[in-house]
């Protein structure tokens, strides 16, 4: 039998039970493939992490990420929660980590409470905003189980984004509407199947719906085993770039909250800015630690 230590932590949040959960395995040396999506699917979140040796002996950690049904290239809240879980237990913690994943090399910076205890962590999406193409309102709204007449589309079309993760299908909703959605995996299927060259076979929903410089918004993506999602940083990176795309401004910073109809509330802190490669963002945030244990294979 093989014991592997994991540790689960709340991502987005200061309290405990909010936010978006995520279970990190800080030494993943041994584990299989097969046996990293496996655990992932056990634990049953939105996301699993497992910590591994970097190629490159100047970063600080490979990062693998997984999801109920397979590997993740880049994600938020996993980035956040596993550079918490990390300095948490090294008492000589950088003041920032590299992490080797398959979107690139991933940037986090560490957030410390005056004491300099970690609170939470800062993570720079991998590459710059990538804005794809179009889907037609119906579509949209059938997926978010909305009215067509709820979606908005003044300042945009529901537009699909990305800047390192998977794509998001970003849709602005009238605030009634962000709370009634109810996704409608039939109407994501045939999305998909409809869709094939702008989805390339995956989507996912981040419905939002401004409030002045504040954000509401929903994620959901059932096609991953995610219905929805608490807290959703691979998507509220693109959404603050795609907002300074629209805005023609030259930085921007939104707080977003998420998780409020799943009784998790989550807030994330997340800004973006105009460089020479175009626009990049990140997204911040807290977290509380909450389950210790081993897993035995």
């Amino acid at each position: 039998m093989r014991a592997f230590r994991f540790v689960t932590v709340d991502v987005f949040t200061d309290r405990r039970f909010g936010g978006n959960q995520l279970a990190v395995f800080p030494d993943a040396r041994g584990l299989t493939d097969a046996e990293m999506q496996a655990l992932a699917a056990e634990f049953n979140l939105s996301e699993t992490t497992f910590v591994l040796p970097p190629a490159n002996p100047q970063h600080s950690a490979r990062v693998r990420i997984f999801n109920r049904v397979a590997e993740m290239a880049f994600a938020g809240h996993p980035n956040v929660g596993t550079a918490y879980v990390l300095a948490r237990e090294d008492e000589e913690s950088p003041r920032a980590y590299r992490f080797e994943e398959p979107a690139g090399l991933v940037e986090v910076t560490l957030m410390r409470d005056a004491a300099g205890r970690v609170t939470g962590a800062e993570v720079a999406a991998p590459q710059p905003l990538r804005i794809g193409a179009t889907l037609p309102v119906a579509t949209a709204a059938a997926c978010a189980g909305i009215p067509e007449a709820a979606v908005l589309t003044a300042r945009h079309a529901p537009t699909l984004a990305a800047d390192g993760g998977n794509h998001r299908l970003l849709v602005e909703v009238t605030p009634e509407a962000l709370s009634a959605a109810q996704p409608d995996l039939a109407a994501f299927q045939r999305a998909v199947a409809e869709h094939a060259d702008a989805t390339c076979g995956f989507l996912s929903l981040y419905i939002y719906a401004p409030e002045g410089s504040a954000v509401r918004a929903r994620m959901f993506s059932p096609l991953a085993g995610t219905w929805e999602d608490a807290a959703t940083g691979s998507a509220a990176t693109p959404l603050a770039g795609f907002l300074l795309h629209l805005s023609g401004e030259q930085d921007g910073a939104w707080e977003i909250t998420q998780g409020v109809e799943m009784g998790r509330p989550s807030l994330l802190s997340a800004r973006a800015r105009r460089t020479a490669e175009g626009i990049r963002a990140s997204v911040a945030g807290r977290c509380v630690p909450v389950l210790r244990g081993e897993a035995v294979l």
